[in-house]
Formats: C-alpha cells, sequence, structure tokens
C-alpha cells in the first residue's frame, strides 16, 4: 500500500504548491502596480525626451544596463527578501522609463483617454489569457520558443526603424509586440500552473515584464490611430 500513497500523493501536492506560487505571484505582481505608478508621475516630471533626443544610443544603453544589472540582483536572490525588495526597485525604475512615452501621450488632446484605454485593454487582455491559462489543461509552454525567437526579431526590427524612421513599420511592429507579449502572458502563467515556475519572484518578474511591454504597445497603436494632435 506505501507505494500507492506515494504515487497518489504526488499529484496531489503539484497542484496545491502551483496554486500557492500562482497566489504569491498575483499578490506580489499586484504590490509592484504601486511603485510603477510612482515612478511614471515622476518620470512625466523629469522631462527626458531633450535627454534622449541629444543622445539617442546613450539613453538606450543606460537603462538596459540598470534593467540587467537588477535582472541579475532578482534572480540571485529570488529565495529572500532582497530578491523582493529588487523586484520593486525595478518596477519604480520601469515607471520612470514609462515617463517619454507618456509625455508624447499626453501631448495629445485626448492623451490621458488614450492612456486609459491602454491601461484598461493590458487589463482585459491579461485577465482573459492568465484565465484561459490557469482554468484550461492545455500547457501552451510549447509557445515560448517560437515566441523567444519573434521577440528577437521584433527587437532588431525596431532598432532598425530607430534610423529609418517609418510610421507604418513602427505601427506594424507594435501590433506584433501586442501578440508576442499576450502569447507570453499565455506561457508564463500556464508554466506556473503546470509546474515549471516554483518560484514567485521570477514568476512576477516575468509577467510584469509581459503586461509593461503589451502597455507600451497597446498605447503606441492607440497614439497612431486614433491620436488628436493639438
Amino acid at each position: 500500500m506505501q507505494p500507492e500513497i506515494r504515487v497518489l500523493s504526488q499529484p496531489a501536492e503539484r497542484p496545491a504548491q502551483a496554486n500557492k506560487v500562482l497566489r504569491n505571484t498575483y499578490w506580489l505582481l499586484g504590490l509592484t502596480m504601486a511603485p510603477t505608478v510612482v515612478g511614471a508621475s515622476i518620470g512625466v516630471h523629469l522631462n527626458l525626451l531633450p535627454f534622449m533626443a541629444q543622445s539617442p544610443i546613450l539613453s538606450i544603453i543606460l537603462p538596459l544596463a540598470v534593467m540587467f544589472g537588477l535582472f541579475w540582483g532578482i534572480s540571485a536572490n529570488r529565495n529572500n527578501g532582497l530578491g523582493v525588495a529588487l523586484l520593486l526597485a525595478l518596477t519604480f525604475f520601469m515607471g520612470l522609463m514609462l515617463g517619454p512615452i507618456l509625455q508624447v501621450a499626453l501631448s495629445l488632446k485626448n492623451g490621458g483617454q488614450l492612456i486609459g484605454l491602454a491601461a484598461g485593454g493590458t487589463g482585459v487582455i491579461f485577465f482573459s489569457l492568465a484565465g484561459l491559462a490557469t482554468f484550461s489543461k492545455r500547457d501552451f509552454s510549447f509557445m515560448g520558443k517560437f515566441l523567444f525567437i519573434g521577440l528577437i526579431l521584433l527587437v532588431l526590427a525596431s532598432l532598425a526603424n530607430l534610423f529609418f524612421q517609418i510610421p507604418v513599420l513602427a505601427l506594424a511592429l507594435s501590433a506584433i509586440g501586442v501578440l508576442i507579449f499576450s502569447g507570453f502572458i499565455l506561457v508564463d502563467v500556464s508554466r506556473i500552473v503546470h509546474g515549471g515556475e516554483t518560484n514567485y519572484v521570477m514568476a512576477t518578474l516575468s509577467i510584469y515584464l509581459d503586461i509593461y511591454n503589451l502597455f507600451i504597445n497597446l498605447l503606441n497603436i492607440l497614439m497612431a490611430v486614433a491620436g488628436q494632435r493639438n
């Protein structure tokens, strides 16, 4: 009887562990929104647009250096309180980096409405896909490799468009970005549900980045399609 008890107990333990990680992830994800909003409010008033226009390369390299440094620190401290603190510091910094795009949006007549629509759309997409990944029996992790390749191509095309400045291409890349980061939400939540990710700090980091980039791409699309110039 003892071997049977072991075999039967393992499937029961896995959902309980996955549910715990999922609950902690959603709790921490909600907490990350506060420093993001504070950082974004400060970023809007810092007026980083002139610096970005004068030093486009430096304005890319410096944020990336800070981000990857924080990524490393979070990963190295994923199992202690410092990892949570660094994650919150990262979300504050990511909020700061939202400043320029929010400034551009707020320069439009309906900029506030567009920001609200982008935030609402991001929320609807996230909760819909997270619910699908949670309650569906399907494991979406198989999409990860394809999405990663798509992400690399998207980054390369976006960097190229910094020099070409083609509006139609920028709009197309934003639309592709919405699809890619929506797919990543499915993959990352599915990994938690099916036991592929057991650390809620790293799970929160992944899903936060999905939501962050989804919001930016949605806002870019709304500004291009429905933005009212002064």
